[in-house]
């Protein structure tokens, strides 16, 4: 696999707290440059950057990171990103009811954003690092369920990131229409490239270009 071919299932990401403007736009520079799949950044700054680049997929993040926002706060952020020009959604979902076994919460949860989102592309994050492999299970059936276009390993907040045994796990576990985004400390043209060979669709990254530039 080529760098172009990895590129384009890249979501060019930047996400810290401190993101700056100025950060942003180089972010989304680059992802038209090489060819991106999306750029994944803050929802306050969808607008600016739906505006600047119109030919960009922007993506965005929703209940970021922890998921513990109610439902009614989430499918606002939503609304408020789609009509700014998002064009993907990646949401938390919420661990607690996770962990209580509340899977008919979750699946509602997801199917409500998939009805706000339509045929903009919806990404369930579900955050690996805190689950029990009957739980990721579990998870991988409200995605599928709730109508979602993905399943999301991380956030890169948490304890962890995307494992490839995560991404064979929810391979043999999705619907037929769901597709896998790994994220969360994908760092190496060997971490992009086996994590696509493994079944992952997209891949959430800061450094895809600096892990190519290593190596030329």
């Amino acid at each position: 696999m080529d760098k172009q071919q990895v590129f384009s299932h890249v979501d060019h990401t930047l996400l810290k707290a401190v993101s700056t403007w100025s950060q942003v736009e180089a972010l989304c520079r680059e992802a038209v440059d090489h060819g991106m799949a999306t750029v994944c950044i803050p929802p306050s700054f969808v607008k600016r950057a739906c505006e600047a680049f119109p030919a960009l997929k922007v993506c965005t993040v929703i209940g970021f990171p922890l998921g513990y926002s109610t439902m009614a706060v989430k499918l606002y952020e939503a609304q408020q990103a789609l009509q700014e020009g998002a064009a993907e959604i990646d949401m938390v979902v919420n661990l607690g009811d996770v962990k209580a076994g509340n899977f008919d919460a979750v699946t509602e949860e997801i199917a409500a954003l998939k009805a706000a989102a339509g045929q903009k592309v919806l990404k369930v994050i579900v955050e690996t690092c805190y689950l029990t492999e009957q739980e990721k299970v579990a998870l991988c059936h409200c995605v599928t369920k709730g109508g979602a276009d993905y399943i999301k390993t991380s956030t890169g907040f948490g304890t962890g990131g995307a494992t490839l045994d995560d991404v064979k796990l929810f391979a043999n576990h999705i619907g037929p229409k769901v597709k896998i985004k790994a994220s969360g400390g994908i760092r190496t043209r060997e971490d992009l490239e086996a994590f696509l060979a493994a079944g992952a669709d997209r891949l959430g990254a800061s450094g895809a270009l600096q892990a190519y530039a290593e190596k030329g």
